[in-house]
């Protein structure tokens, strides 16, 4: 904990006493989504954030600053949510006078903080008992960070080692330790598809349903199931829209992640229509994050290109 931070302080400026809360799932509707959409025009399906790892270029560079993010979404890409990257605060989830400047940027231009993912501060799923606590602990402090910024959740990886059924033991222990710390703040705990068997559709699907609590959940990417590399030395992929279908009833925000597009502004490697039809079919309706991970455009016009395929096909579903 930095000199000077008074944690009580902390928590009771921010409201994030322990409440016990847990919000809840993604509401699965009988009736089609695509109906329902149909029927009325005027609301969107879905609302667009952006992931920060979208500028990772010019965070890295230090063209911006984490504290500039808020503002670029808004002014640059017309974006009013926000996805946080911690690796670009990492040193900042216990400083209150920074998160007050943060969550006051965001309110001066109407931008909603939504998540922080979390990475570099443990596995979850470390097959050592004190080693896995440990990790869990370490992400304490961005649950709390989060609920000050008034995030609804905290992206985590689920990374273990072993076998199938003992990565999935340990991971859902780890998630389970996690995610009763995160209710007592109103949080949720998603995993993304991040690499090892958590690419693996199935088996996160798993782990998920093994810990069996509401505020565990997915954050599904639609680029990120590379499971390994093949006997012939190429890279071995999971079914990207078999994935987020698994993925789906447990969703609690979603990741178009792109990299390249075609001169008609599709995403090669991924087919939006067919993979938003997923996403809407599970019933979801929260936030798509925008995720721009290639480096056939800028940064900047990798993100206006996924908002505007995504923007597309949205106007395809509300008026086909």
């Amino acid at each position: 904990m930095k000199p000077g931070f008074n944690r009580r302080h902390f928590m009771a400026t921010s409201g994030v006493a322990a409440t016990g809360l847990v919000l809840p799932a993604a509401n699965l509707s009988a009736a089609s989504p695509l109906e329902k959409m149909k029927e009325n025009h005027s609301n969107p399906p879905f609302k667009v954030s952006i992931a920060e790892w979208s500028l990772h270029r010019a965070l890295f560079d230090q063209k911006i600053t984490n504290l500039d993010f808020p503002k670029v979404a808004k002014e640059e890409f017309e974006i009013d949510a926000v996805e946080y990257v911690n690796q670009f605060f990492k040193d900042k989830a216990n400083d209150l006078s920074y998160l007050m400047d943060l969550k006051m940027r965001c309110d001066d231009v109407g931008v909603k903080s939504l998540l922080i993912m979390v990475d570099g501060e443990g596995q979850l799923g470390n097959p050592d008992a004190a080693q896995r606590m440990k990790a869990v602990e370490n992400h304490h402090k961005w649950m709390v960070a989060a609920k000050y910024l008034g995030c609804h959740s905290v992206r985590v990886n689920a990374a273990s080692s072993g076998s199938w059924e003992d990565q999935a033991k340990h991971a859902a222990d780890g998630l389970a330790s996690l995610s009763e710390f995160g209710a007592k703040y109103g949080l949720n705990v998603i995993v993304e598809n991040h690499g090892g068997l958590s690419s693996n559709g199935k088996w996160l699907s798993q782990v998920i349903k093994s810990v069996a609590m509401d505020n565990c959940g997915t954050l599904p990417d639609f680029g990120n199931f590379r499971i390994g590399e093949g006997k012939d030395g190429k890279d071995e992929w999971y079914d990207r829209y078999t994935g987020v279908r698994e993925l789906m009833p447990f969703a609690k925000a979603v990741s178009a992640k792109s990299h390249d597009f075609d001169e008609n502004g599709n995403e090669k490697n991924t087919d939006f229509a067919k993979m938003m039809k997923i996403v809407f079919d599970a019933g979801y309706r929260g936030y798509v994050g925008v995720e721009y991970e290639g480096n056939s455009l800028d940064e900047y016009a990798g993100v206006k290109a996924t908002k505007k395929l995504l923007d597309k096909v949205f106007a395809e579903y509300t008026t086909g």
